[in-house]
């Protein structure tokens, strides 16, 4: 007689995979949900270790459409994630932001995973590494939106979800149908073996943005060198803590994709 294997759930499947894994002294990599589970209601999180994942529509109110977000996998901190998104602007709010859906490590407006995990938040001035690294894919004629960091700062090591931040920095590594900054050019750097423009703006708290002159879909950063750039100008003063690292994309209309294949970040 023929015995039939008994076929194991989706879950089962990983369970025995990572014990394999466990058994053969390799990384374990954890499978996540996958784009067939993918989350749309706004502000949707998917805890993914020590980060989230966010469906962030802050600005759904200007336009109209949907966004989504998925998990693909993880690795020890490198987290593999996705979102797609259909957006279009009411009269008037073409150049508004209608959503920043991302990954969150840290503060933001609050703290949903273990505080003591996300080693944030550190202070400008202890020049603490903050290492990075990112690759991703963009949709072709993805609209007009970014791919950029966005950091939290405040002038305490203790904010949480009622305390608003006093800076935001934002690091776009690509930008696609015209998308720009907040506020005015006011000087250019090198850092990463890249040139970066940077611009100023306030929306209640200072908003300062580094734009990749070139485009790119691969970045290995210390996000401390923009903090120190901000600092050698006086821009920014070194008794403020960074408390929120995001990473995703701000879409301002159009539709399209984005596809992180790895992210990580390492801090000290």
């Amino acid at each position: 007689m023929q015995h039939r294997r008994p076929r194991l759930s989706r879950r089962a499947k990983i369970a025995a995979a990572a014990v394999t894994a466990l058994a053969a002294g390799a990384s374990v990599t954890v499978a996540m949900a996958g784009e067939e589970a993918k989350k749309c209601a706004a502000f949707d999180t998917i805890t993914m270790g020590k980060y989230y994942v966010n469906n962030n529509l802050w600005g759904q109110d200007d336009g109209t459409g949907t966004q989504c977000v998925w998990d693909n996998s993880r690795s020890g901190d490198t987290i593999s994630w996705g979102t797609d998104y259909s957006w279009t602007s009411k009269p008037g709010k073409e150049n508004a932001v209608k959503s920043y859906s991302g990954t969150v490590l840290g503060w933001h407006w609050g703290w949903k995973v273990d505080k003591a995990s996300t080693e944030l938040p550190i202070r400008v001035g202890d020049r603490k590494a903050v290492r990075t690294s990112w690759e991703f894919a963009v949709s072709s004629d993805p609209g007009t939106m970014n791919v950029a960091y966005d950091l939290w700062l405040h002038s305490k090591n203790t904010a949480d979800w009622q305390d608003r931040p006093t800076d935001e920095i934002m690091v776009w590594l690509n930008r696609q149908g015209g998308a720009g900054p907040l506020g005015s050019k006011v000087g250019s750097v090198s850092l990463g073996g890249a040139m970066w423009d940077i611009y100023e703006g306030d929306i209640g708290w200072k908003v300062h943005s580094f734009v990749r002159r070139a485009n790119t879909t691969k970045a290995t950063l210390n996000l401390d060198d923009f903090t120190q750039a901000l600092v050698r100008r006086k821009l920014l003063s070194n008794d403020k803590y960074v408390s929120g690292i995001e990473s995703g994309t701000e879409v301002f209309r159009g539709k399209g994709r984005l596809d992180t294949k790895s992210y990580s970040v390492d801090i000290g």
